[in-house]
């Protein structure tokens, strides 16, 4: 599956090979599919799931009102995860030598920061400077995948030096 998967993203590599190298290519095509994913579950969340009507909770510790947005986001987060993990690790950063529970680990804590930071985005651009949600969640995936290739690269799955 591995090499399959490699080969069709390969096959699109010749025309882009003069400006990135491989290893970029191939992480440009694997978040891409992710930040695709987490964009179609965001929109499929908001429109079709929660019908764009914000949700009121009563539960402690929570605030009574949860904005469609936000909570499409937390859908969102939680559908592109295990997908963009799985292709980080098998796909882009194979040369990796830690620990796939180490690895996971560090990728849930990039998640986490991007989820936080794309929280805070979403709410000043939909309710700060009203925006469309999905037209915001849309250009935030993009600013912020740029920012976790090299968190992904350079803590996730870097490669441990032997001494």
């Amino acid at each position: 599956m591995r090499k399959a998967l490699l080969k069709f993203i390969d096959f699109f590599y010749p025309p882009f090979s003069r400006w990135i190298p491989i290893h970029t290519f191939r992480y440009l095509a694997s978040g891409g599919s992710t930040a695709l994913c987490g964009i179609v579950s965001y929109y499929i969340a908001y429109n079709w799931i929660l019908h764009q009507k914000n949700i009121e909770v009563d539960f402690m510790f929570l605030p009574q009102l949860v904005t469609a947005h936000s909570l499409a986001l937390v859908i969102s987060t939680f559908a592109s995860f295990l997908w963009g993990f799985i292709l980080n690790k098998y796909l882009v950063f194979t040369q990796s030598n830690l620990k796939g529970r180490i690895q996971i680990f560090r990728y849930a804590i990039v998640v986490a920061v991007n989820f936080g930071l794309n929280l805070a985005l979403l709410k000043y651009m939909v309710e700060g400077l009203h925006f469309y949600p999905s037209i915001s969640q849309t250009f935030i995936t993009v600013t912020l995948s740029l920012c976790s290739y090299f968190l992904q690269k350079h803590f996730t799955f870097r490669v441990k030096k032997n001494k």
